[in-house]
């Protein structure tokens, strides 16, 4: 189950602007995918409901996922995913303090 209005965001980002249950379909397993992936990367469960840094990553996996370009988005986004990486890893070792 994805979080409230995440599709609706989704596609707001993406600029699809029809209704058709096959494009919800598709969209769906891909942001559901995404969120697997970032929170796999991330080694927590993200939050994708506030505008941070989690949420920018999905939706614009969900850009290159939705252009066939998933291998560029790895390549791309690099940085980003090491540094949500790092900041969670940090976060966990001062919790534990």
């Amino acid at each position: 189950m994805l979080p409230k209005n995440l599709l609706k965001d989704v596609k707001n980002y993406l600029d699809i602007t029809w209704r058709d249950r096959a494009t919800d379909k598709k969209l769906i397993g891909i942001i559901a995918r995404g969120i697997k992936y970032i929170d796999g990367i991330a080694g927590a469960e993200m939050d994708y409901s506030v505008e941070d840094k989690p949420r920018e990553l999905l939706f614009d996996y969900c850009r290159y996922v939705r252009s066939n370009a998933l291998d560029e988005f790895k390549t791309n986004y690099l940085h980003e995913l090491l540094s949500l990486q790092i900041s969670q890893e940090v976060e966990r070792s001062v919790n534990q303090e």
